[in-house]
């Protein structure tokens, strides 16, 4: 079962299981448990069917605090490890690489406890379907759980003593599966009342004191503030556009934001959104920076810019490789506590700022107090009051406290870098790369600042060349070492819409070239030519239960639904109507899904949005400096159906771009929606009133 390795400081040999040749963190993490754990792949199914032995499929992820609970708890117990090296081949995932797995298992706890998480444990029969599981188990009968030692019996006794009742039950979740993998799939009309009956049934879960849906534990649910947005663009609804602004506004000064260092933690356990799970994913950041922005554009509050820009920031610092891409996770414990790295004291404020009236004004703003609110007497830094409000209250002046809060945040969080970190993921997926990339070119646009531009490109293009491997796109890597596993379909729908936006960004038609490459890949590779819509994984993928094609947003957004939003812009630069064709399939395929469960697929209902109302089509054609004038203006609306397409005067119009035909001869805005196309616009003047009357009058 193990091997001599060395610890990370190539010294005292240490003893190691199969997972100790693996890359993933997650996997690295376990590398030393007396467990004898398998990586997923043919050895370890080969064994079970062989042996005859049960599956213990355990699936989490680096920075996930439960999973860490029962590594300790259970993973190092050498009196729980021989009970599962006897009776099971024992399996670990990281949910990370293996998303297809994840997806499908996590299917099955949910149908069998009516929940799910992580850590995830399942009990497989050798030809890989699911007849028992569970999230966390603890060591002993606790928080009304059955303790692990237990279960382990239990379920191996049923295996070898009732058979036949292992296999029904195994039959059932697997024909379960297999139905939920292509769900809700009756082809319908797509109507407009798909997009006019949605706001009322988002609405009925929210949350009007402290923003959100439901009670705790919440979740950033950034595809459905995005929806509303876009829905009160669309009709004016100020009940949509109060839910975005009030849960972002909740979300923002509440503990779940990270107020020194910038971004967003998982969720909040408490319905106040002060308490967090304080891992951060990239994807989480990913989807809400682009709210953030629309939100600012829509309402001109500056404060969701700041946020906005705030998170970018700590990303390009703390989240980015220095090659290009950005990594997955930041872990929630440090020192094997939860949150120890982001809690504070009065009396620690008051070491750090050295100065206690300001000292006393930060623990006043942020709400730091001798009792705390969180564990041990430690407080999580959280915002009750906006500037105004106190400063009126604390009898300081405006300017004054905003000095205060600027010295003394960096203050803070320089000296909270010198406390021992939470560990970090460094593993770069494609799909989270992906969004990351987009709103960093959101970020770009709104502020005019290169950097997020330039790490962008310099992401999207290593993913581009590095991570293409004998032609396919891999779904991820660590450091230098490009994983094997081929990507999966929301990789390539992410990249696709990032590449657009890339083009949007620069007008550089290499950009729009990749979109299309990989676009085409994505249909010869995923699309389900009899029944429409996009499988997650590739034809032949021979280790998994069911191939899935799933219209739901979970953590991260339908690859069916990225695919849709990406394909309509797409066509509508290129003028490839096929790929239009397979995004209004798509849609009529999921209509039935987008009717009755329009909260769970919020990323679709914007695709559909797009699809029916048109884009707005904006040609911006000038030398760099008049395009940058020009784009000032435009970047400054919310106008979320928008295309943007660009050149300079006088250069050959490119055959595969309709929106520059017969443009390129003057340095104009030219604005069309509907097949009814502006005059060509060349004063700043008159551009803005144009793109007012498309942002329906909001100001910014």
């Amino acid at each position: 079962m193990t091997t001599d390795s060395t610890d990370d400081k190539g010294q005292s040999p240490r003893q190691t299981n199969r997972l100790g040749n693996e890359t993933s963190p997650y996997l690295l993490q376990h590398a030393a448990n007396p467990v004898d754990w398998y990586p997923w792949g043919g050895q370890a199914l080969a064994e079970s069917r062989g042996q005859d032995k049960p599956i213990l499929l355990s699936i989490g992820y680096s920075a996930c605090h439960w999973c860490h609970v029962m590594e300790r708890e259970s993973f190092e117990n050498n009196d729980i490890a021989q009970l599962m090296n006897e009776h099971y081949i024992n399996i670990k995932v990281d949910r990370e690489e293996r998303p297809d797995l994840d997806e499908i298992y996590m299917a099955a706890v949910q149908a069998m406890t009516g929940s799910g998480g992580w850590p995830m444990t399942v009990f497989l029969t050798p030809d890989l379907k699911p007849f028992y599981g569970g999230t966390y188990f603890p060591p002993d009968d606790r928080y009304g759980r059955p303790g692990f030692p237990r279960v382990l019996e239990s379920v191996a006794r049923h295996y070898q003593a009732q058979r036949q009742q292992v296999e029904v039950q195994a039959q059932r979740l697997t024909d379960f599966l297999v139905q939920n993998s292509d769900p809700l799939t009756t082809a319908g009309d797509l109507q407009d009342s798909l997009l006019t009956s949605a706001p009322a049934q988002l609405a009925s879960n929210y949350d009007s004191q402290f923003g959100g849906f439901g009670e705790g534990p919440k979740f950033p649910n950034s595809d459905t503030l995005a929806l509303l947005l876009r829905i009160w663009h669309d009709t004016g609804d100020k009940e949509s556009l109060q839910i975005v602004t009030h849960t972002l506004g909740c979300m923002s000064r509440g503990g779940i934001y990270d107020h020194l260092g910038g971004g967003f933690h998982r969720y909040s356990v408490d319905e106040k959104w002060l308490v967090p799970h304080f891992e951060k994913m990239l994807y989480d950041n990913a989807l809400l920076v682009p709210v953030l922005l629309d939100a600012h554009l829509a309402t001109g509050d500056r404060d969701f810019r700041r946020t906005a820009l705030h998170t970018l920031d700590y990303v390009l610092r703390e989240m980015s490789h220095p090659d290009g891409g950005y990594y997955s996770t930041q872990d929630a414990d440090s020192e094997g506590v939860e949150g120890k790295f982001f809690a504070w004291t009065p009396e620690e404020i008051e070491d750090v700022l050295d100065d206690e009236d300001a000292a006393a004004v930060l623990c006043r703003f942020f709400g730091v107090t001798p009792q705390g609110n969180f564990e041990h007497g430690q407080s999580i830094l959280h915002i009750e009051k906006n500037l105004e409000s106190f400063a009126k209250q604390a009898s300081v002046g405006l300017d004054d406290l905003r000095s205060i809060l600027e010295r003394g945040i960096e203050t803070l969080r320089e000296a909270r870098q010198r406390r021992i970190a939470p560990s970090r993921d460094d593993k770069i997926v494609v799909a989270w790369n992906g969004l990351m990339a987009s709103a960093m070119i959101r970020g770009y646009q709104i502020s005019g600042d290169q950097r997020y531009l330039d790490s962008a490109r310099h992401s999207i293009r290593r993913l581009l060349d590095d991570f293409v491997v004998d032609g396919q796109l891999r779904h991820g890597g660590l450091g230098v070492s490009i994983g094997l596993q081929p990507a999966f379909q929301d990789d390539l729908a992410a990249m696709v819409g990032a590449c657009v936006d890339l083009y949007e960004a620069t007008f550089e038609m290499n950009w729009l070239a990749s979109a299309q490459h990989l676009a085409s890949e994505m249909i010869d590779v995923f699309w389900d030519v009899e029944g429409h819509g996009f499988y997650y994984v590739r034809d032949g993928c021979d280790d998994v239960l069911v191939r899935s094609k799933n219209p739901f947003d979970g953590a991260m957004p339908s690859g069916n639904a990225l695919a849709v939003e990406a394909l309509l812009r797409l066509a509508a630069l290129t003028g490839d109507q096929p790929l239009r064709q397979c995004a209004h399939q798509t849609l009529a395929l999921y209509a039935t899904a987008m009717r009755e469960s329009p909260q769970a697929c919020p990323r679709m209902l914007s695709a559909l949005h797009r699809y029916l109302r048109g884009d707005v089509e904006i040609t911006v054609v000038g030398d760099a400096s008049q395009r940058g004038e020009y784009l000032r203006k435009i970047h400054a609306h919310f106008i979320p159906l928008r295309v943007l397409a660009g050149a300079d005067p006088g250069v050959r119009e490119p055959t595969s771009m309709p929106m520059l035909e017969g443009r390129l001869t003057q340095a104009a805005v030219f604005v069309c929606q509907d097949q009814v196309c502006s005059a060509p616009l060349t004063c700043a003047a008159e551009l803005d009133t144009s793109l007012r009357q498309l942002a329906r009058g909001i100001t910014t």
